[in-house]
């Protein structure tokens, strides 16, 4: 019994959809290379399949399997992500095994490694005492013989087709060929923009010596940066990273979209490059393989400096001295499927975990940050101007009820652009809607094209002559005539980016307009193409959804306006306020950059609404004392937590009666949790599965985690057509 007892066993996290660690034995010739962070493969009911192994103890044997096979010689899971993604499947309620499967790059879930390792030739000299006698023979052994090695890419640089003339050196002896392993490297073909190392002022400077005196103390410490646009935040990331590394610590930063990863890694390159830092990026826009060569290497602690979009969190850092969240209100923090971690708030439990400071940095920081540094939990550091002293632009708003508007565009908004062409000043247009229009209609009968799997009407793309959902990428031609009526009367109805900018071109024939959307940048290196040429001065007018508004410095752009603001205002939601007051001081934030002033203009049916004037004034203050007693009145972050649960099947009665049965169980344990629905969603049917949710609400976290807690005897008695989707602490409850 005393063998039982001390055998070693392991707990594995299985990649299946349930919550707890599975056990098995460690077979002793097993036992001397088995290591917590390892691969492993595992007899599994019928199958055989991958596991994680997260915990090795002693303990009883009896009954259990015995492990197959390692699959790694040393761990992929550091011990501090391991510490984190346990939290992060507790906190959000999702199985360990798939939590762990997606902070781990493509290929690293599966038996074998499928992203393969890129490897090439490389020849050392074996032999320099022999002299080959030809005379391309000599040239490439004494280019060799000078580098002391050289691979097969840097030689075919200095010698068009050297295969023949290093075969023959390799068979006489004289050079030795091995393979030396590659790195993908997504900058080989970026240029770097010239490093400016700004002087900052007594703002930046507190704010930079705030948190180096919290690197060197080697704690924990949250920072809120609240600083205006254009107020230099992303030179304040700069020197505090700085900091870090002058402490031997590493970095990690965090941006909200893939699409503002390029400039600030060309910044981030600019600057710390040239002292042999070695910097990593970490997105969705990579290919695997570059994805998972710089896993590989910051694995290894090869790498100093991460910088990447939401995932990027789960970087195997293991020496973490600093972690920045660039514009930290960004709802796309949050993952909207799938396992439903916020990447903001995880950073502030890594940061917790790993003694190291946090710092969030927006224009327009998300309410329950700004109310975290007014309880004292965040430490508010504040930029109040912009750099060099430029002054914020002017923003007016252009109330449509006065105005008769033929086409998408206002005559101030027309007017102003013309005025600003002439002056030969760039443009930036912010209309967040995709496509060329929102709905196809029949003028006869009335009716629309929808979506057959989603409740929303499909969007007309004229470029590409079809119909589109936005939400599962279904797709139709246009048909010749109504489906329901024949009648051939079908008109666009509202507009789109694609509309708009043929619009622009149409009104103004001489300027160069482009238009930044996922549509126009869905292919690796469009966007950057895009930036490009805006930087270059080469378009006059770009057009674009809310990513033009993310972060972008454009010195050129001296007028912003803003179309379609009514929908964001209006869009079914309690944070519609706040997004909308966040999108248009943002996007104001583009005007003015390199010179200060610029002009900002909104239009919009609703001119009087307290985040319109708030944006318009850049008068987050004012915004916060108004928003705020609203959230309280109803409960709403940051006074109250929220969790919404959301049943979907396909079967709409199965999943409705599902749902008020699932409401009633809760509803007898809720406690001091308040159960709101069921009701349908928002999008009642999604992806061809009809839906309804449940919201949680409490002003007290643990009696919600609580209830959470309690949700199994519920989840039994669900039927197995019906899905389940527990996300905690919503930012979309579409």
């Amino acid at each position: 019994m005393s063998n039982i007892l001390s055998e070693l066993i392991a707990d594995i996290a299985v990649n299946i959809p349930l919550k707890q660690l599975f056990s098995y034995r460690v077979p002793e010739s097993l036992v001397d290379s088995a290591q917590v962070g390892m691969r492993v493969k595992i007899p599994f009911g019928h199958r055989t399949t991958i596991g994680f192994l997260l915990v090795l103890r002693r303990g009883q044997s009896q009954g259990l399997k015995d492990l197959s096979e390692l699959l790694d010689e040393k761990p992929i899971l550091t011990p501090e992500l391991i510490k984190l993604l346990r939290w992060a499947a507790d906190y959000y309620c999702y199985p360990i095994g798939q939590v762990v499967r997606t902070a781990l790059p493509a290929g690293l879930g599966s038996e074998k490694t499928t992203t393969k390792i890129l490897t090439e030739a490389l020849y050392k000299p074996l032999n320099q005492d022999i002299l080959p006698r030809g005379k391309k023979q000599q040239e490439l052994l004494l280019f060799i013989v000078q580098q002391g090695s050289a691979g097969l890419t840097q030689i075919r640089e200095q010698f068009p087709a050297p295969y023949a003339v290093l075969k023959r050196l390799v068979e006489v002896g004289i050079l030795e060929m091995s393979e030396q392993e590659l790195l993908r490297d997504p900058f080989v073909t970026e240029k770097l923009p010239e490093d400016k190392y700004l002087t900052l002022n007594n703002a930046q400077k507190e704010a930079v010596e705030a948190i180096a005196t919290a690197i060197k103390r080697d704690c924990f410490s949250g920072y809120l940066l609240h600083g205006v646009t254009g107020s230099g935040k992303t030179e304040v990331y700069l020197q505090a990273v700085e900091q870090c590394l002058t402490a031997d610590r590493q970095a990690l930063i965090l941006v909200p979209e893939i699409s503002l990863t390029p400039q600030l890694v060309a910044r981030f390159r600019a600057r710390f490059e040239s002292k042999g830092v070695r910097i990593a990026v970490l997105h969705s826009g990579l290919s695997a393989g570059e994805r998972y060569d710089a896993w590989r290497e910051i694995l290894r602690n090869n790498i100093q400096i991460v910088i990447g979009a939401r995932s990027a969190i789960f970087a195997p850092l293991q020496n973490l001295g600093l972690i920045v969240i660039d514009e930290e209100h960004e709802s796309s923090y949050k993952q909207g499927e799938g396992f439903r971690y916020n990447a903001r708030d995880l950073a502030l439990v890594r940061g917790q975990q790993q003694n190291c400071p946090v710092l969030l940095g927006s224009a327009t920081p998300s309410l329950a940050s700004y109310y975290r540094s007014e309880q004292g939990s965040l430490i508010r550091l504040t930029l109040e101007r912009r750099v060099h002293g430029g002054e914020l632009p002017q923003v007016e708003l252009v109330d449509l009820k006065d105005h008769v508007i033929d086409g998408t565009l206002s005559n101030p908004l027309i007017e102003a652009i013309q005025q600003a062409l002439e002056q030969r000043e760039q443009v930036l247009l912010l209309l967040n809607r995709r496509g060329f229009a929102p709905f196809l209609l029949c003028t006869d009968c009335g009716s629309s094209f929808h979506c057959p799997n989603c409740d929303i009407t499909l969007t007309y793309h004229q470029r590409s002559h079809e119909l589109r959902c936005h939400y599962c990428d279904y797709t139709d031609v246009v048909p010749e005539s109504c489906l329901k009526c024949q009648g051939l009367n079908i008109e666009p109805q509202g507009a789109g980016t694609e509309r708009l900018e043929l619009e622009l071109e149409e009104l103004f024939p001489a300027a160069t307009v482009a238009r930044m959307d996922r549509d126009t940048t869905s292919r690796k290196g469009s966007h950057g193409k895009i930036m490009s040429r805006m930087l270059a001065g080469k378009i006059d007018i770009l057009v674009g959804t809310q990513m033009i508004a993310k972060g972008h410095d454009f010195p050129g752009v001296a007028l912003v306006c803003v179309l379609g603001a009514d929908s964001i205002l209006n869009f079914p939601d309690f944070r519609s306020g706040e997004r909308s007051f966040s999108l248009f001081t943002q996007v104001s934030g583009r005007a003015g950059r390199a010179h200060g002033g610029g002009k900002v203009l909104i239009q919009s049916y609703n001119s009087d609404h307290y985040a319109l004037s708030c944006a318009a004034e850049q008068d987050y203050q004012n915004f916060y004392q108004q928003e705020l007693p609203f959230r309280e009145e109803l409960g709403y972050p940051p006074y109250g937590h929220l969790v919404n649960l959301v049943l979907s099947g396909n079967n709409p009665h199965q999943v409705k009666t599902a749902a008020q049965q699932f409401s009633h169980y809760l509803t007898g344990i809720a406690g001091s949790v308040e159960i709101l629905g069921p009701s349908p969603c928002p999008l009642s049917r999604l992806r061809g599965k009809s839906r309804y949710q449940i919201l949680l609400k409490s002003a007290a976290r643990p009696a919600l985690r609580q209830l959470l807690n309690c949700l199994d005897g519920g989840i039994k008695q669900l039927p197995r057509q019906v899905n389940l989707i527990i996300d905690v602490d919503p930012v979309d409850m579409l």
